[in-house]
């Protein structure tokens, strides 16, 4: 029988909003469940769906009931304290070629090629691209820039592309990387430290039951810029 998701409830919003103020245990423990029902188990719902929407239209990401990131926040080394994300958040490693010969796991997929999907109230957000990658992707990326830009734009500037999410961007070097002149036509994508993209959701479309095919249509329009990524010599 098929998932369903039946979409995320003006309560999830009211929730975060109300976990934002008051993030601590003594707050959030009598409500734990409060928080599974209105956003742990729609997420993993959602995620469900959206696996099956990959399947059905060919787009190679990964996306199952394992997919979203846990609310705990790692606070070890931060000075902020607050036990809790006020947000909810899922991650979909890439499943194509290139990239899946890799490791599978939430480290491999939070620094290697896929999407990302965040719920926060007024900060409803789709992306992807490879963030924080490792210093030899990073390196691979720069030289398909210098050595084939044709091959670069091709994907980057696909009117699908341009039309859902606009440009690439991330984290940039202020000057151009050592090997590369100064005056390179591609100097900004060479500055690059990650290469992302991604674009607000509106209120209705993250409140919508039709946010899967949202989001499948999202990412299908961003799968020539991953393919480029996943192939890059890791």
């Amino acid at each position: 029988m098929p998932a369903t998701f039946e979409g995320f409830t003006t309560d999830a919003v009211r929730f975060l909003l109300e976990l934002r103020a008051n993030n601590d245990r003594e707050w959030f423990q009598p409500r734990k469940a409060e928080y599974e029902r209105l956003l742990k188990e729609p997420l993993e719902a959602l995620c469900v769906v959206l696996g099956e929407r990959f399947a059905a239209r060919g787009i190679p990401l990964r996306a199952d009931a394992r997919s979203p990131f846990r609310i705990y926040r790692d606070v070890r080394f931060s000075k902020d304290k607050s036990p809790y994300k006020p947000y909810v958040s899922a991650s979909f490693g890439w499943s194509g070629a290139g990239e899946a010969k890799g490791p599978v796991g939430k480290t491999a997929e939070v620094h290697g090629v896929g999407g990302y999907f965040h719920f926060q109230p007024d900060e409803e957000y789709v992306g992807g691209g490879m963030w924080h990658p490792e210093r030899p992707r990073l390196e691979a990326w720069r030289s398909v820039v210098a050595r084939d830009p044709g091959r670069v734009h091709r994907a980057i500037d696909a009117p699908s592309f341009k039309d859902e999410f606009g440009e690439v961007g991330g984290d940039r070097l202020q000057r151009i990387p050592p090997g590369y002149p100064s005056d390179h036509p591609e100097a900004e994508l060479l500055k690059l430290k990650e290469v992302t993209f991604g674009r607000r959701l509106t209120a209705d479309e993250a409140l919508s039951p039709m946010l899967p095919e949202i989001l499948a249509d999202a990412f299908a329009a961003a799968q020539p810029v991953m393919v480029l990524l996943a192939e890059l010599p890791a």
